[in-house]
């Protein structure tokens, strides 16, 4: 398992764009909670912080791919640069005002999430171009979608490590910083700099004229709603079973479930059409919901959700594969972008959809919820299949850029390649 990600890191300039992207997303990962223990600092209520998250949060889902689609056209180093540092200038501000002036507070947090660079899209753009081989860009998607369990695990803790090392306001102002030093790291880089996207046609709909991705964005939306309302059913179970460190458990043993999941999934080399496995993979997530209805104790409830998190990150990571296929010429970092945004949307829709459920049919019925939407997004994927399969015309794209170093096309790779 470990050779195969050591042949992806050891390649020129992986590791950089890896740990870069990661750096530089740290803020929006960490957004949420950093605002909510900055305003209970600062004397504000959880009304007002959870306004102010959820501002952030539409704001960041309608950004990534206006941005994405900026990228494409001008290049990452022009959008991508000049966005985290106006990001990070928003969130200082925040963090100077405070909740004493809100006036100033939802504008700032919202340009903040708006003007945040969408570095995830910028990566799985450029792995086409670091790696040569196609088997080799797969894996690289399946090592990105790990490694951001690792970073949405790991960043609440930094964030509260900030906190108690020096406040709540330094820990904002620290983590615009790296945020600005990560997106640097990116865009100074070699493939960065030189990266351009294919020439597109003009659309005003850009990634989303393609069927394809649609219908992958479709899918995606509900898996993204599993999620939020796993998160929900959570905290009521937590508060019947031993509060809040139970609570943080069952959240770390999905991260660790789709952390193990997807370094499998992502070692070895998958035959066979991705739609198909998509189909599979989404099957089993859902599948793997349905003993979360049983709430056991504590201890047998954590091993539940870590065997719940198994299949995330490889369905995330064959969805990368197939928004490479579907992606219309020259709108690669949008499409990206798009499952990006798509998969915010529907954790927010899956959040507050559970709230009800709980409150008024208990705790497991919360715990149906995900098995339930889970099973919508399998519904989609068997409908479109056909859609899935066969790339439009107009989506020979990601496959291509203005970089191509051997000039020839190469069916299957990504930016590098000219179509």
């Amino acid at each position: 398992m470990a050779a195969g990600y050591l042949e992806i890191l050891r390649a020129r300039h992986a590791a950089r764009l890896l740990t870069g992207t990661l750096v530089g997303r740290l803020p929006n990962a960490t957004a949420a909670i950093a605002i909510v223990l900055f305003l209970r600092a600062e004397g504000g209520s959880y009304s007002l912080a959870g306004a102010l998250a959820a501002v952030y949060g539409v704001a960041n889902a309608v950004g990534q791919p206006l941005l994405g689609r900026l990228v494409d056209l001008y290049g990452q180093p022009r959008v991508q640069l000049p966005a985290a540092l106006a990001s990070a200038l928003a969130m200082s501000a925040f963090a100077f005002t405070g909740p004493s002036a809100l006036g100033a507070a939802y504008p700032t947090v919202a340009l903040a999430g708006l003007l945040t660079p969408p570095l995830e899209g910028g990566l799985r753009a450029l792995w086409s171009d670091v790696l040569d081989r196609e088997e080799q860009v797969h894996t690289a998607y399946a090592m990105d979608a790990v490694a951001q369990e690792v970073m949405f695990t790991v960043g609440p803790l930094l964030i509260t490590l900030f906190v108690s090392l020096w406040s709540a306001q330094g820990a904002l102002l620290l983590l615009s910083l790296i945020g600005v030093l990560g997106a640097l790291s990116v865009v100074v880089s070699e493939p960065s700099r030189r990266w351009r996207s294919a020439p597109r046609e003009a659309h005003w709909l850009g990634a989303l004229r393609s069927p394809g991705l649609l219908a992958l964005l479709g899918a995606l939306l509900f898996v993204g709603m599993a999620l939020g309302s796993i998160a929900v059913a959570g905290v009521a179970y937590a508060d019947e079973n031993g509060g809040d460190s139970v609570y943080g458990w069952i959240m770390a043993g999905i991260g660790f479930g789709a952390l193990l999941g997807g370094s499998v999934y992502g070692a070895r080399q998958w035959s066979g059409e991705p739609h198909r496995r998509l189909a599979v993979l989404v099957a089993l997530l859902t599948v793997c919901y349905l003993p979360l209805v049983l709430t056991p104790g504590p201890v047998a409830m954590t091993l539940l959700s870590v065997l719940a998190g198994v299949f995330l990150a490889p369905c995330i990571a064959c969805a990368f594969v197939l928004v490479d296929r579907h992606a219309p010429r020259g709108t690669v970092t949008e499409a990206f972008s798009w499952l990006v945004t798509t998969f915010t949307v529907g954790t927010a829709v899956g959040t507050a959809a559970a709230g009800p459920v709980v409150e008024w049919g208990g705790i497991r019925p919360g715990f149906a919820v995900p098995a339930i939407v889970g099973a919508l997004a399998l519904l989609v994927v068997a409908a479109t299949a056909r859609v899935l399969a066969a790339p439009s015309k107009s989506a020979l794209v990601a496959r291509g850029s203005e970089n191509d170093r051997n000039g020839a096309a190469e069916p299957g790779l990504g930016t590098r390649r000219q179509a």
